[in-house]
């Protein structure tokens, strides 16, 4: 998934890529284990993500560009 800046925040990212439909949805989708970045469970919406990273949300892996 391409970004325009060097990095790019978790819940901004998961919007990017269509997985959620509005930031606040984000909250919800981070309180369980189903969100993981690089294979650790991630719970912060404002991990900041590099290119290269590989965000997992249950069987789709995105990587981020």
């Amino acid at each position: 998934m391409p970004i325009r800046d060097e990095v790019i925040r978790l819940g901004q990212f998961l919007k990017l890529a269509n997985v959620i439909d509005s930031g606040s949805d984000v909250k919800g989708l981070l309180a369980g284990e189903d969100v993981r970045v690089n294979g650790t469970v991630e719970q912060r919406r404002g991990r900041q993500l590099v290119k290269g990273d590989e965000v997992t949300v249950g069987e789709q892996t995105f990587r981020v560009g």
